[in-house]
């Protein structure tokens, strides 16, 4: 009779609280994720198309089974808006082009706390491929299996970890949509937030974490607060090879924080040659590479859960106002985890002027002009002087060695 008991008192605490994870139940639960969210089916979750409802709707139903409380519009999941889209470079678009419905999904842990943490990534991919693409074949899905699903299984997992832990804090879990679009998803919560921004403790952003190799990590936004750098030695390894970036700007969701003022940081595990491409698929994923990517946000989360709220700090220089714009592009992708002087380049868009001024994947651009380029501000700088139809003679470094080349916009 006594085991009974015991047995009947050990069912009731796991329903209350729920017992730990094994490793194996974490990964298959990231595969399960994952791998629905990158689907065929879903034809790339791009903004506003069916497939960008199919994956809100399972990330809602998801958030729903794991016991989150909706914090959307009007007592559910979502927030939704219509956004204005916008020309390549920026420019404004003819009134005959419609707005497309963008649609966050916020769950949410309510521990009583007077201070929130935000956890955030983006679910929205390229569809068929738009002109961020860098397919040069025929037509097809890009899956995003990285970019983002990866982002957006691992909050999936972090909100199933963080239900009854460190309750210094509350937790508030978003799915953005619209990132690739140009962060029209957390540009917009951030102005329209769903709880009062300034209880807004920090943010953390989780955009491609499913490449880890090489035990190369990249974390952006470590000088938005004075904790993060002496934090971070606390909680990585001298294992993992950390690029890290001061600017709280960069390219994903945590811009939209950091422009208001509050701590950010971004985890990211590199570019690879199936970035924007119809081959970023599941079977590329590094499962575990995520599961050490969680871990990391959960000691992070441990370290400051009595620390109250953090302090802010103003990057150098790269505040919105002091971000050139540029209307020309040299059709590249910027290699995000390069830490040297320079700009190198991940990959280059077919037909594009620095394809066919001869620039390869590896380049360092050094110089375009006049314009010496250190980093990726100066190579915006230097992109903002120019116009459609300009010649620029553009400096690289291959292997080493200085090539020079001439590039027409």
């Amino acid at each position: 009779m006594l085991h009974k008991v015991f047995h009947f008192i050990l069912f009731l605490f796991a329903v209350q609280f729920g017992f730990a994870q094994s490793a194996a139940e974490i990964i298959s639960s990231l595969k399960t994720d994952l791998t629905y969210l990158a689907d065929d089916k879903l034809e790339g979750r791009e903004t506003g198309t069916k497939g960008g409802e199919l994956a809100a709707d399972y990330i809602a139903k998801r958030f729903a089974e794991i016991g989150l409380m909706p914090k959307g519009d009007n007592g559910n999941f979502f927030q939704v808006f219509n956004q204005k889209p916008k020309g390549v470079h920026g420019e404004t678009l003819s009134d005959s082009v419609k707005d497309v419905s963008v649609k966050n999904v916020l769950g949410y842990i309510g521990n009583g706390a007077a201070t929130t943490i935000i956890i955030g990534a983006h679910y929205d991919h390229l569809g068929f491929g738009d002109e961020s693409s860098l397919n040069t074949g025929a037509k097809a899905i890009h899956n995003g299996a990285d970019d983002n699903a990866s982002g957006t299984a691992a909050l999936l997992q972090l909100a199933q970890d963080l239900k009854e832990k460190y309750k210094n804090n509350n937790y508030l879990f978003i799915a953005f949509s619209g990132e690739e679009k140009g962060l029209w998803g957390s540009s917009y919560y951030s102005k329209n937030s769903t709880i009062p921004i300034s209880t807004v403790n920090y943010m953390i952003n989780m955009d491609m974490v499913g490449r880890l190799a090489e035990n190369k990590l990249a974390i952006y936004g470590t000088g938005t607060s004075p904790v993060w750098n002496d934090l971070l030695k606390t909680v990585i390894p001298d294992s993992i090879k950390l690029t890290k970036t001061e600017s709280g700007i960069g390219p994903s969701d945590h811009t939209s924080f950091y422009l208001k003022d509050i701590p950010v940081l971004h985890f990211f595990t590199g570019q690879h040659e199936d970035y924007h491409k119809p081959s970023d698929d599941v079977d590329k994923i590094n499962f575990n590479g995520i599961v050490t990517v969680i871990d990391f946000i959960e000691k992070v989360i441990a370290e400051l859960n009595d620390d109250g709220k953090l302090a802010f700090t103003k990057t150098k220089e790269e505040d919105k106002a002091n971000t050139p714009a540029f209307k020309v592009t040299l059709g590249v992708m910027p290699d995000y985890m390069f830490s040297g002087k320079g700009m190198q380049i991940s990959a280059v868009r077919d037909g594009k002027p620095a394809a066919k001024a001869g620039l390869l994947a590896g380049d360092i651009v050094i110089k375009i002009g006049k314009t010496d380029v250190v980093d990726m501000q100066s190579y915006m700088q230097a992109l903002s002087l120019y116009k459609s139809g300009d010649k620029v003679k553009v400096v690289a470094l291959r292997e080493g060695k200085k090539k020079t080349v001439k590039v027409v916009f």
